[in-house]
């Protein structure tokens, strides 16, 4: 399987993922340019964190127009898989590949720090096994991670089990407390209803290595890839 990073102007977390994936998961990794044309053969797209066109206009507003974005779209049609990460999340709702969109802060200011998060989709494979009563340490890094959508949306996301997290405590419960951006029922990451698309504000690749304390977030891609 081979996995497409692709690098926007502004793309800072960029280099961190292909690390992730090339040295700590062993994997086929191509580096992609947001201009080139066709996704080199790669089976799995992510769009990486960042400050995409410098967050103009709402984030992720100008990197939807992006030449490759053309190519993701219709990989993900396909049903080929694309995975969203902070900005990427933000890019996948602007060009609707996801429901809702990311807002400002309930706060108004920039938030980087930890956070927990917990699995919730059961039938999604980036989170479909891991341990559902375990709170994962997963950091967030962004000004705009608040997630929103109408009540038909959160329904549909219910119903369909496509929450794939939520924010909570260090013991694993669902509280305001928890919550660092006021997202709506406390949402950090969400797929689609073909459970091939997937979006997250929270920053897995950043707690991957055992150089950084913490290996939580190497346990989402294992799930996704089916080595847990």
């Amino acid at each position: 399987m081979k996995f497409g990073v692709i690098t926007f102007p502004g793309s800072n977390c960029d280099k961190d993922m292909v690390y992730v994936l090339k040295n700590k998961l062993g994997l086929q990794v191509e580096e992609l340019w947001h201009k080139d044309k066709d996704l080199k053969g790669c089976d799995a797209v992510i769009l990486p964190g960042g400050f995409s066109y410098g967050d103009y206009l709402r984030s992720g507003a100008i990197a939807k127009f992006s030449p490759l974005m053309t190519e993701v779209i219709k990989h993900a049609d396909k049903g080929g898989y694309v995975f969203g990460v902070c900005n990427g999340f933000q890019i996948l709702c602007e060009t609707g590949l996801l429901d809702g969109a990311l807002l400002h802060n309930n706060n108004q200011k920039f938030i980087c720090k930890n956070t927990f998060i917990k699995p919730v989709s059961k039938t999604a494979s980036i989170s479909k096994d891991l341990d559902f009563s375990k709170a994962y340490k997963i950091p967030v890094a962004h000004g705009e991670g608040r997630y929103f959508a109408n009540d038909d949306v959160l329904k549909s996301l219910n119903d369909n089990d496509q929450i794939l997290f939520k924010y909570c405590d260090e013991n694993g419960d669902v509280t305001e407390e928890g919550n660092p951006n006021g997202s709506l029922q406390n949402i950090a990451g969400i797929s689609n209803k073909n459970k091939n698309v997937f979006g997250m504000m929270p920053h897995p690749e950043r707690a991957a290595d055992l150089e950084l304390g913490n290996v939580d977030g190497q346990a989402i891609f294992e799930s996704w890839l089916g080595l847990l």
